[in-house]
Parts: C-alpha cells; sequence; structure tokens
C-alpha cells in the first residue's frame, strides 16, 4: 500500500474519533478520570467587511486516551 498524507490524515481523524469514543464510554468511572478528562482548543476568527461578515467557531476536545488514540494509530499507518 502506497502511503500518502490523506491516508495518515484519516488514520489520524479516526484514531482521535475512536479514542474520544472510549474517553465518553469511560466518563462514569470515577477512578479514570484522568484519562477522560477533556481539554477544549477553541478558534473564533471573525470580520465584518461591510458587504460581508462572518464568523466561524472551530473546537476541539482533546483527552488523554484521545491522544492514545492518535498515537496508535500513526504507529498503524507506519507499520503498513
Amino acid at each position: 500500500m502506497k502511503k500518502n498524507v490523506g491516508v495518515l490524515t484519516l488514520f489520524i481523524l479516526l484514531g482521535w474519533l475512536i479514542g474520544a469514543w472510549i474517553a465518553k464510554a469511560l466518563q462514569s468511572f470515577s477512578g479514570l478520570s484522568f484519562l477522560t478528562r477533556a481539554t477544549a482548543i477553541s478558534w473564533s476568527p471573525r470580520a465584518d467587511l461591510d458587504i460581508i461578515s462572518y464568523n466561524i467557531t472551530v473546537q476541539l476536545q482533546m483527552s488523554l486516551l484521545s491522544l492514545i488514540g492518535i498515537i496508535a494509530a500513526v504507529w498503524l499507518y507506519r507499520r503498513l
């Protein structure tokens, strides 16, 4: 299989998503709160140029399990 940036990006997004799902499933266990506690990363560009205005908000949630999922996805990608 030929490796390229698109496949790596797909692997990273899937690893992040799977890690987030696992973190959400384990939130009810208080002993694992250090793995499931998410930090929000937010970016909000906006402009008002008289004829057009925009307001975009991008928010990313990152937990330790999400990071582990990303690392596992990169490891799997390198193993291909």
